[in-house]
């Protein structure tokens, strides 16, 4: 492998671990097997701390192959719960609101999940990477600034209900999208949708493009793997 001159891996990032996080373990493993000091190191598109999935990473050269893959199709399986928001939309935030669920139903989630087929608007989460003013949204939003952000426009080329407790207020569903979706804005779009609240409880990117997550190395197995490896040189 010559990771000066590009490579592409496929990291299962764990949860509870930042994008950045991962690229950095991945750098200091492979300049410790290398020997140098300094390599060029990316991802191909940021996961929360609280999802799991697919991470492309490029090295070297490569790099130069980071937008290609951003615009690859996304697969995302998601648990979103009925009934409350949070402000970051996920579990990062206590919930600060709740409502009424006794309206919903089956037959309902599926009609609703239907209207999110298709060229969509969303509106970013205020808690997202998102440039305001020069300044990242969650910044701002971490400091208790209100955050104004622009509708998108993006793609949803499928949604799949694959459980619905109702019992719990839970249902799982699996996105299939375009770069720039945001899963705790659909989940909180849902919420809307439903006359309701919803916010997310788990998320997993299962495929980016043709690369699924069951072809991803844990990044905990990163230094036995690449210590396995027959690595190129320069000198060499």
């Amino acid at each position: 492998m010559d990771f000066k001159k590009g490579e592409i891996l496929y990291l299962n990032k764990p949860l509870g671990w930042t994008s950045f996080k991962v690229v950095g373990h991945v750098r200091y493993h492979i300049c410790r097997r290398l020997g140098v000091k300094k390599l060029k190191v990316g991802h191909t598109g940021t996961l929360d701390p609280l999802a799991t999935g697919v991470m492309i990473i490029c090295t070297g050269k490569a790099t130069r192959r980071i937008e290609e893959f951003q615009f690859h199709t996304k697969e995302y399986v998601a648990t979103i719960r009925l009934g409350a928001t949070t402000p970051s939309y996920d579990l990062e935030h206590e919930i600060d609101a709740t409502y009424p669920t006794e309206h919903i139903t089956r037959e309902l989630v599926e009609e609703v999940l239907k209207r999110f087929v298709g060229e969509i608007q969303q509106v970013p989460p205020a808690f997202s990477a998102c440039m305001v003013n020069g300044k990242r949204a969650y910044e701002l939003a971490r400091k208790g600034k209100e955050v104004e952000l622009k509708p998108k426009l993006l793609v949803i080329d499928e949604i799949e209900l694959l459980e619905c407790d109702l019992t719990k207020m839970e249902i799982k569903i699996r996105v299939v999208c375009s770069k720039g979706t945001y899963i705790r804005a659909l989940a909180r779009d849902i919420g809307e949708a439903l006359h309701s609240g919803a916010h997310l409880t788990a998320l997993t990117r299962t495929r980016v493009g043709d690369v699924c997550v069951e072809d991803c190395l844990n990044p905990l197995d990163f230094k036995e793997w690449i210590d396995a490896q027959e690595i190129e040189t320069e000198e060499e």
